[in-house]
């Protein structure tokens, strides 16, 4: 596949003015876990746009969920920002060939790990290839997530609870015991919370409550690693394009998807991946235990 680049470009300030109607997105459903290359319009993950300069040459990165969404969003910035890139994601190849082909793109070295997070073993295995492989492991971004809608609370199976917990909660943390021990003063952990953690959501009621929890781990960890000079930050956007929408929301909520923002328009990945950059490299080195939130509300 041909990767075309413009120097000159940037972000534009509505990504999706062209392509979307005053109405939101086209109607639209997939079956979990959904593939980029399937929506319409296809998201910016910053392509074609993200320009780096060196903020993280050297560093090795592991992000979880990297294939599409935020993940490969950030997967492609810290890439162009000079850093190797592993990352994990469930069960789309298709997705995550795209994300591999990005990064070595930008001349760094790719890692692409299928399966499923919510085992500790297998949560501690992809920590240990990527020290093992690539030398070290300097950033960890678990940004993995999964959400399911329901109705009322009552709706909500004790199979559906414990796998949203799992996969939000449980493995962040299990990742982090993983990653810890190799990292060093300079290195970071920053984990993807949401809106919702903060003001709830009466159809994501467990997902939220997921998020509520991944705010004050990060807070947590934050204090207890400050003295060996190890950060830790969590981005919580709002609504963003990706993959998870059209695979887990009715066509109708699809088509109205971010209208109630400031923008009237939900967010790109790449509109977010610069937080990622800005927590993951020097220029941060004073922000711990802090959570940053580009809803756009």
């Amino acid at each position: 596949m041909e990767h075309e680049k413009d120097p000159g470009a940037g972000l534009d300030p509505d990504p999706l003015a062209e392509q979307r109607g005053i109405d939101g997105f086209p109607p639209q459903k997939q079956e979990w876990p959904g593939l980029d290359a399937r929506m319409t319009p296809r998201p910016d993950h910053g392509e074609r746009s993200y320009q780096g300069s060196g903020k993280l040459r050297g560093r090795v990165a592991l992000i979880t969920g990297g294939d599409s969404g935020i993940g490969r969003a950030v997967a492609i910035a810290f890439a162009r920002e000079g850093a190797d890139v592993a990352f994990s994601y469930f069960s789309e190849h298709e997705d995550a060939d795209e994300t591999v082909r990005w990064v070595r793109d930008a001349g760094r070295r790719a890692m692409a790990l299928p399966g499923d997070l919510r085992d500790p073993s297998a949560c501690r295995e992809r920590v240990e290839r990527v020290v093992r492989e690539f030398g070290r492991l300097n950033i960890l971004v678990n940004n993995a997530a999964l959400h399911v809608e329901k109705d009322s609370l009552e709706e909500i199976s004790p199979g559906q609870l414990e796998t949203t917990f799992r996969t939000n909660v449980f493995a962040p943390i299990w990742l982090a015991q993983a990653a810890l021990p190799s990292m060093r003063a300079g290195d970071v952990v920053i984990n993807t919370g949401s809106v919702t953690g903060f003001r709830g959501n009466p159809t994501l009621i467990d997902y939220a409550a997921t998020k509520a929890a991944l705010h004050n781990f990060t807070i947590s960890l934050a204090k207890a690693v400050a003295s060996r000079g190890i950060r830790v930050n969590c981005v919580s956007p709002g609504p963003v394009w990706t993959p998870l929408i059209v695979s887990t929301r009715s066509e109708e909520k699809v088509e109205s998807f971010g209208t109630d923002t400031l923008w009237g328009r939900a967010a790109q990945p790449a509109e977010i991946a610069p937080t990622y950059v800005f927590l993951a490299s020097g220029d941060s080195r004073y922000y711990s235990g802090e959570i940053f939130a580009p809803s756009g509300q």
